[in-house]
């Protein structure tokens, strides 16, 4: 089966502007240019926290459950079914995730299996009510958030409670999950970060940062994203998945067998949700605890619609909201505040862009945004404190009103479809 047949069926489009594709070159420069920013930033306020190698490291962690929760919305997405459910499944997989651990001889990894199995359940129940039933997509998310919440809740206090370090919110500590051995290979950078040169000490803290103590899991969490591309943009499965997902009676017409597709998506997308969930309880954590994902698959759905329902955009949408994350547990209220300047002067430079390309309105939103947030940080000297809990949040907000304009989910995208339908 190729492209060209399975475009068959498909109502012909109007002819639209070209659009440059988010690939791996322009994450780079994207992320050259951050990173330019921060140091510039660092060097106007004297902060040196903001590209520093435990920032990173802490970013790293914190975007990892959002990156598997954003991984989880693009196969279910991808297939056409919308999964506000991925908060719930985490959840499962937190609970799961630590009982496994601790359950089979304190090996992490078997928690992790676990972990996985018990969001995938979750996404089974999703696609039974939404593919089978033909329930309506929010509703089903919605249950399984409270089926999830409710589930591990009655769980924690029937086992948990009775376990030596454990609790009616709370499991025992889990085992730590080892890290990926490195030995002395990046000391260098740490001494480059430590000679505090502008850009290039910057850039040695993050690459340090990005190396050094990352544990096992986390290194495969990152390589679930190029894989997650290949298999749907490289192979006839993802292929076949992908039309199901634009266009079902095209695909069905051509002999795809539409229900398995979304199926297998669908749970596909819990077990990476669950596996989200198992990251927390087990490596950022190391201990299971009631009310843990704090709204990270919720954050994970927004990271993947800012990525544009491409795996490389929702790991710099992960990275992004996982770094404010970091920042607000890590940073305190002066780094935040020295992050007003950055998001000042990246405001200024988008209004320049926008202008150029003759989008006056655009330039003039954000050059007016700019201007307030560099009045903010003039005449303040720090943040408050309550606004570094909603940090992560509002900056998800921002990014989802400033993209949605430019994005395109795929077209039966939360559509119910029966078979035999025109």
């Amino acid at each position: 089966m190729t492209a060209s047949d399975l475009s068959v069926g498909l109502p012909e489009a109007p002819p639209a502007r070209r659009r440059a594709r988010l690939d791996w070159r322009l994450l780079l420069l994207g992320a050259f240019g951050l990173l330019l920013l921060l140091s510039v930033t660092e060097l106007i306020t004297g902060d040196t926290t903001l590209a520093s190698s435990g920032q990173m490291q802490a970013a790293l962690r914190a975007a990892i459950p959002i990156g598997l929760a954003a991984l989880g919305a693009l196969w279910a997405e991808r297939a056409g079914v919308v999964n506000i459910g991925l908060e719930g499944m985490m959840i499962l997989g937190t609970w799961f995730g630590a009982w496994g651990a601790l359950q089979f001889i304190d090996n992490a990894w078997l928690g992790v299996l676990v972990g996985m199995l018990g969001g995938a359940l979750g996404g089974l129940l999703h696609a039974l009510a939404t593919v089978t039933f033909g329930v309506d997509q929010i509703v089903s998310g919605v249950a399984i958030i409270l089926l999830g919440t409710g589930v591990t809740q009655f769980l924690s206090a029937a086992v948990f409670a009775d376990m030596p370090g454990g609790g009616e919110i709370q499991s025992p500590p889990t085992p730590r999950m080892g890290n990926v051995p490195v030995g002395g290979a990046t000391d260098w950078l740490l001494d480059l970060e430590r000679e505090n040169i502008f850009f290039v000490s910057d850039l040695a803290g993050v690459l340090y940062g990005l190396t050094t103590n990352m544990s096992q899991l986390t290194l495969l969490a990152i390589a679930l994203v190029p894989l997650s591309w290949w298999v749907l943009w490289r192979t006839a499965f993802g292929l076949r998945l992908r039309s199901v997902g634009e266009h079902p009676v095209a695909a069905e017409s051509l002999g795809v067998n539409v229900y398995f597709y979304k199926y297998v998506a669908v749970v596909v997308s819990g077990a990476l949700a669950g596996l989200g969930g198992a990251f927390l309880a087990l490596v950022l954590n190391n201990q299971y605890r009631d009310g843990q994902t704090a709204g990270r698959g919720f954050i994970g759905l927004a990271a993947m619609i800012f990525g544009n329902w491409r795996p490389g955009g929702l790991a710099a949408g992960a990275g992004l909201f996982g770094y404010m994350d970091a920042m607000q547990l890590r940073g305190g209220s002066v780094a935040v505040h020295a992050l007003l300047l950055a998001f000042a002067i990246g405001l200024a430079v988008a209004a320049i862009w926008q202008f150029t390309r003759g989008r006056r309105a655009a330039a003039i939103a954000a050059g007016v945004a700019a201007i307030a947030l560099y009045l903010l940080y003039r005449f303040t000297d720090t943040v408050p404190e309550q606004f570094l809990y909603f940090a992560p949040h509002i900056t998800t907000l921002i990014v989802l009103a400033l993209f949605s304009q430019r994005l395109r989910m795929p077209a039966a995208d939360g559509r119910p479809y029966r078979r035999g339908e025109e």
